[in-house]
């Protein structure tokens, strides 16, 4: 390894550790409330190291939420790879209707939701970017999944688009809602309940949406 590639190993790790730290301080402070000086102190870095990385607070808070979206190319993945891979909608469904659950009921991510929401008036472009980078793209993903197993006559369905806002509105208006409300820990769902609220999702779009012949 040059010296080179050490250097920019240490300044990658050093920009780690400081996003790591702002997203504990903005998560647990809001983003008015957060300081440069706490996440610097978190970090166990100096607050000049902390500009030297991010130019101000806006930039260091939109690079922690922007950042958190790269996490969507899994759910992605999982979304594509089950329905295109299987020939059971209704088994297909079910496991990915638990993966978001799993996914969007996680603690951090029920925080970070409610954090953009609230800033959403100050840095509307921000809010945008998050949703669009991330919840609409597994809608888009979905979207074009139901189109192929529509096509191949295992669904029926005209709208791709409006099914798949139907199955994530059957699956996390509840749960999600009441998370928002009542704080994160009403996040923590049990694996019974997610099972019985992902069977119960899918069981209603299949009623909706299922071929005309049956699964």
């Amino acid at each position: 390894m040059t010296d080179i590639d050490g250097e920019a190993g240490r300044t990658a790790r050093k920009r780690g550790q400081i996003a790591e730290a702002a997203m504990a301080v903005f998560l647990r402070n809001g983003y008015v409330g957060a300081s440069m000086d706490e996440v610097a102190a978190l970090a166990g870095v100096s607050k000049q190291t902390v500009y030297k990385h991010f130019t101000d607070k806006k930039q260091l808070f939109t690079h922690i939420v922007l950042a958190t979206t790269a996490e969507v190319d899994a759910l992605v993945k999982v979304v594509a790879a089950t329905l295109d891979e299987g020939d059971d909608p209704a088994k297909d469904l079910r496991r990915l209707a638990r993966a978001f659950l799993d996914a969007l009921l996680r603690p951090e991510v029920l925080r970070l939701r409610r954090l953009v929401i609230a800033e959403a008036d100050r840095f509307p472009e921000l809010g945008r970017a998050w949703y669009e980078g991330g919840f609409e793209r597994v809608l888009t993903t979905l979207t074009t999944c139901f189109e192929r197993l529509a096509a191949r006559g295992r669904l029926s369905l005209d709208d791709a688009g409006l099914g798949a806002d139907h199955l994530v509105g059957l699956l996390l208006w509840i749960p999600v809602n009441r998370a928002m409300f009542y704080g994160s820990e009403a996040g923590d769902v049990a694996d019974a309940e997610r099972d019985r609220l992902a069977d119960a999702a899918v069981a209603a779009f299949l009623r909706a949406y299922g071929p005309a012949d049956g699964p």
